[in-house]
């Protein structure tokens, strides 16, 4: 299914080192003509590192997008009743949301975006990157595998000899795994 004229919301948490490759796929979307809604977790909207200055990037998504961040619980909390969103995706999905949404804790404004967004029956997916994949947080990620309307970006190993339990989203596979999560489809393979 195609994008063009599609409202998505696109929730950024804080795998910092993610974050250039997602300001390409926000450029991505807005040439593809899509109404980008960018939504932040507390950490990705406050926290500078070593990849840059939290007000830097929250501006770059805000001129790209056109579109002021959502940035509380109370602000995210209408994506559930007012049907606003096509669809939803967390790009980067760290392992500490993957956790909380799998055990159903609504403590950020992404998360809470996610629950409201995902009881509409509207696709969520799932841009993974995360250090314990493959440890800890593997469970949660068998889990939301099988959960109706989440869908996942195909996603890899980055570094399994020093990073064995790493994976990480194939970002450049958003685009085609938004388009087929609005058909309910799950894009394949899911691990690449």
């Amino acid at each position: 299914m195609d994008l063009k004229g599609k409202t998505v919301g696109f929730a950024i948490t804080g795998s910092f080192c993610t974050f250039s490759a997602i300001k390409k796929e926000l450029e991505r979307l807005k040439q593809e003509d899509v109404n980008v809604i960018p939504i932040f977790s507390f950490n990705a909207y406050n926290t500078d590192c070593r990849f840059g200055k939290a007000a830097d990037f929250v501006k770059y998504v805000e001129d790209t997008t056109g579109n002021k961040s959502v940035i509380t619980i109370a602000e995210a909390e209408k994506f559930g009743p007012n049907d606003i969103l096509d669809i939803l995706i967390i790009a980067p999905c760290t392992g500490n949301t993957l956790a909380k949404l799998n055990n159903g804790i609504t403590d950020t404004p992404v998360l809470m975006a996610a629950k409201g967004h995902i009881r509409t029956g509207r696709p969520l997916v799932l841009s993974v990157s995360t250090n314990d994949a493959l440890g800890m947080n593997f469970k949660n990620i068998g889990s939301l595998l099988n959960v109706k309307n989440i869908f996942f970006v195909p996603f890899g190993q980055d570094n399994c000899h020093k990073k064995p339990n790493s994976m990480i989203a194939h970002t450049e596979l958003i685009i085609p795994t938004l388009e087929a999560a609005l058909e309910k489809k799950q894009i394949q393979p899911v691990i690449v």
